[in-house]
């Protein structure tokens, strides 16, 4: 089998158990894709990975292969997916360290638990993000942005209000000028202008 070796940097120790895994399996090295000084955080911006994946896909060969998981991606969801796009586009995803290997039944095994685990985790994480958001709300905490009204309209408005002019007067002659409320709206009410005149009394 001809295979790919793609490393975060490359290790003496982690090529020399590529190279003798390759011959003990019989597998033909055809290149090796480093991304140096390039973050394992991810898969993306790298691009000899990226050049390792067109390899495969392209039938130059059948397998991608890393010694440690971790040099090829910390991220178990970007992991995840790649196993699924080598399913998906018939090539083989090997991780010496983990036993990954979707050319065996054990390997193939060992990595649909991967894929597995990274499921659970990801539904784990929304599930403790959805509760934490259901306490914030139950305080009574706003979430999400809030809303900035733009310096020259809260001027205008005051100024307006320091001649006289009425809340509702004040709505009114916005709303002519189509002058956007702070969520981009069309409607200027009295009660939305008194609430910009309260926050600037508040500071």
């Amino acid at each position: 089998m001809a295979a790919v070796r793609a490393e975060r940097r490359l290790c003496p120790l982690n090529g020399a158990a590529i190279t003798d895994e390759a011959k003990r399996r019989g597998w033909q090295l055809l290149d090796i894709y480093e991304d140096a000084g390039a973050s394992a955080k991810t898969t993306v911006r790298r691009p000899a990975l990226a050049k390792a994946l067109d390899a495969v896909e392209k039938g130059e060969a059948e397998a991608l292969v890393v010694a440690k998981l971790d040099r090829l991606s910390r991220s178990m969801t970007d992991f995840t997916r790649l196993m699924e796009r080598s399913w998906k586009k018939g090539w083989a995803l090997v991780a010496l360290d983990l036993g990954v290997d979707t050319t065996t039944p054990a390997g193939e095994m060992i990595a649909n638990s991967v894929a597995n685990f990274s499921q659970f985790e990801r539904r784990l994480i929304g599930q403790r993000t959805k509760d934490a958001l259901a306490v914030k709300r139950a305080q009574g905490v706003r979430l999400g942005r809030p809303t900035v009204m733009p310096a020259k309209v809260v001027k205008r408005i005051e100024a307006m209000r320091g001649k006289g002019v009425s809340i509702r007067g004040i709505a009114d002659r916005l709303n002519a000028d189509c002058v956007p409320t702070a969520h981009g709206g069309a409607q200027w009410h009295a009660s939305t202008v008194q609430k910009v005149l309260q926050s600037r009394m508040g500071r």
